[in-house]
């Protein structure tokens, strides 16, 4: 090779040249402000602006929570108590308030003696979720059980059980336990049997009034098989008919007589007895699993091509959705006993159940319409194809991809009913945010306080608004099948 050649011929390298590392502005936490803080002149601004207000409220009160006393019988004494601490001029949050009274936050009025019953009730609520919200996830079903089960039994131990409701529910968590690495599917009959259950450990009373109230969606599940070869529709309206029926005129004397042939009771608790975060998780449970089928019929039935189906669809969630919630809540407290017959016992945390139940079905109507909606047309079409029926087709590939792209406004929808618990205040109940508080400051020993039992309150709300926020966020990407 001449020596002009080899001059002109390119060198190319055989062997790769070793990592270097990267700049020092492009990695780790330089790289990280720069990007999320300071990556634009209007970012720097508003991150030093940010900086400002957390610098200002920190110090405006951190003396406050610095000087706070967790340990006293009355606001006085907190102050004196304050006051040889950090001299006479000091300010401090008094939150002895709420461990003297943090009963009363928790349970209301409910008896003393049977603190244990709710705790029972929400321990067992974890274990009647399990295969509907953790049948995904087996490590995530033993962590949640397994702490669930623990605490649940200590707390009962600490409120003085009695032995036989504290084997019980040993039995049914640690079978939750046993049963869920199994077959998850195994535990759905006690998710079936747990509302009865759960409002006969929170009310007491006797046992048949629960069990004849099950009898008679059997009933109505009888009537449906003999008709259903004629009609479908006929037989969904006889097993309707038959349920409601059999509820109004035969289950409360057939509860009646099995009680005095078999007594099946434990000790009462009247509606008034119940506040705090009782009142509001059970309102709330309550709402939140009544008003997610309820909004998915309704969702459907509006866009139906039944002409007065949807028509009824559309004026009663139009309706519900134009009246607040407060209005409906006074039309449960005070205008409903007007439409009853004389001497109706119509307890009123169920009627404010009712209120709060369709209240929030009318706006999740119309969040799962948004997610049938954004469906392509090709998913009903695939259905058609398959020759699957309209509640085939609905169950099978609608409704389960429609569902996953309205988790965000579901859940949504579920913390502002939430939150929404307090305004039954204005029916009379004692919710935790404002009756509860009112009724501790009633006392003249807390007489004068006002912020601490506000921010103990709203910790606990926030607390549990924010893990259904997170636990949606886990859902959307355990359902996430775009590969993005």
């Amino acid at each position: 090779m001449s020596d002009t050649h080899a001059q002109t011929v390119p060198f190319v390298r055989d062997t790769m040249l070793p990592s270097a590392a990267p700049p020092v502005r492009e990695s780790g936490a330089i790289r990280w402000l720069r990007t999320n803080l300071f990556s634009g002149p209007v970012n720097t601004v508003l991150t030093l602006l940010g900086a400002l207000i957390i610098w200002f409220l920190v110090s405006t009160f951190w003396d406050w929570f610095a000087h706070s006393v967790w340990n006293a019988s009355s606001l006085n004494e907190c102050r004196a108590i304050i006051a040889a601490t950090w001299g006479e001029d000091a300010r401090g949050a008094c939150f002895a308030v709420i461990r003297e009274r943090w009963n009363q936050y928790v349970f209301g009025f409910y008896p003393v003696e049977l603190y244990w019953r709710p705790t029972m009730t929400f321990g067992l609520l974890m274990v009647a979720l399990a295969p509907v919200l953790f049948s995904a996830s087996l490590s995530i079903r033993r962590v949640v059980l397994g702490i669930t089960a623990v605490v649940t039994l200590w707390a009962m131990v600490v409120l003085g059980a009695p032995a036989g409701w504290l084997i019980f529910a040993a039995v049914v968590l640690v079978a939750g336990l046993v049963v869920s690495e199994r077959n998850i599917s195994w535990m759905l009959p006690f998710s079936l049997v747990y509302p009865l259950l759960g409002v006969w450990f929170l009310w007491g009373g006797t046992l048949w009034g629960p069990i004849f109230v099950l009898v008679g969606p059997l009933l109505g599940w009888l009537a449906w098989r003999a008709l259903s070869r004629v009609s479908p529709m006929l037989a969904t309206v006889v097993a309707i008919l038959v349920t409601v029926l059999f509820w109004l005129v035969l289950a409360g004397d057939a509860a009646r007589d099995a009680e005095a042939l078999l007594p099946l009771s434990i000790d009462a608790v009247r509606s008034d007895r119940f506040g705090g975060f009782l009142l509001s998780l059970t309102i709330g449970v309550a709402g939140i699993a009544l008003s997610l089928p309820l909004g998915i019929v309704l969702a459907l039935a509006r866009q139906s091509d039944m002409f007065l189906i949807k028509s009824l669809a559309v004026i009663f969630i139009e309706f519900i959705r134009g009246v607040p919630l407060i209005t409906l809540l006074f039309v449960a407290s005070l205008l409903l006993n007007y439409f009853l017959p004389p001497g109706t016992n119509f307890d009123i945390i169920l009627r404010v159940i009712i209120m709060v139940t369709i209240f929030a079905a009318a706006y999740m109507a119309e969040v799962i319409r948004g997610g049938l909606a954004a469906l392509p047309k090709g998913q009903y079409e695939a259905a058609d194809a398959l020759g699957l029926d309209y509640w085939k087709a609905q169950r099978l590939i609608v409704l389960p991809q429609a569902l996953k792209i309205s988790i965000p406004g579901i859940v949504s929808t579920f913390i502002g009913m939430f939150k929404d618990t307090t305004l039954v205040t204005f029916v009379g109940l004692y919710d935790p945010l404002k009756s509860m508080s009112d009724a501790v400051r009633a006392n003249v020993e807390w007489k004068g306080i006002y912020w601490e039992p506000f921010i103990f309150v709203g910790a606990i709300f926030f607390l549990i608004c924010f893990g259904m926020s997170r636990y949606s966020m886990y859902l959307e990407r355990r359902l996430q099948r775009d590969h993005r």
